[in-house]
C-alpha cells in the first residue's frame, strides 16, 4: 500500500485537497466551490484552493448553518476513513458549543426560521443579527 496517508511535514498538500481528505466535503469539486464561494477562511482571511495549510493553522468553515473552528493536526492527501480524517484536525471547544447552542436554538424553533426552502430577506437579517451577536 503506498498511500500518502501520512506526508512529511516538508511535504505540501492543496486546501481542497485536505479539506476533502478531512471529510468535510464530500468532493474535492465541493471542496473548491466553498473555498472560491468565501466559505473557507484561514488565519481570518479568504483563501484559494491551492493554499497549502500547515500544521497549527486555524480554518473557520461554513457548511449550511454550521460554522467550525478547527486547526490542522496532519496532513494528507488521500482521503481515509472517518477515524482517519478526525485525526487531522481538532475543533476547537469553543467552536464545539457555539454549533451545539445554535443547533438548540434552531431545534427549538427560537430564531424562527423553517429550514424548508431558500430563507427570506427578513430571515437572512436575523440570522446575520444572530451571527453578529455571538461574535460579541
Amino acid at each position: 500500500m503506498s498511500g500518502k496517508s501520512n506526508p512529511s511535514p516538508s511535504e505540501s498538500v492543496r486546501l481542497d485537497k485536505w479539506l476533502w481528505a478531512a471529510r468535510f466535503f464530500k468532493t474535492r469539486a465541493l471542496a473548491k466551490a466553498a473555498i472560491e464561494g468565501g466559505k473557507v477562511h484561514c488565519a481570518g482571511e479568504r483563501c484559494k484552493p491551492s493554499k497549502e495549510p500547515k500544521l497549527g493553522d486555524e480554518l473557520l468553515i461554513r457548511q449550511g448553518f454550521e460554522e467550525r473552528l478547527v486547526q490542522v493536526c496532519g496532513l494528507s492527501s488521500s482521503r481515509g476513513g472517518a477515524v482517519q480524517a478526525q485525526q487531522l484536525y481538532a475543533e476547537t471547544a469553543d467552536s464545539i458549543e457555539r454549533r451545539e447552542h445554535a443547533a438548540a436554538l434552531r431545534k427549538a424553533g427560537a430564531l424562527g426560521i423553517s429550514t424548508g426552502g431558500r430563507p427570506t430577506k427578513k430571515q437572512r437579517r436575523q440570522i446575520h443579527g444572530f451571527h453578529d451577536a455571538q461574535e460579541q
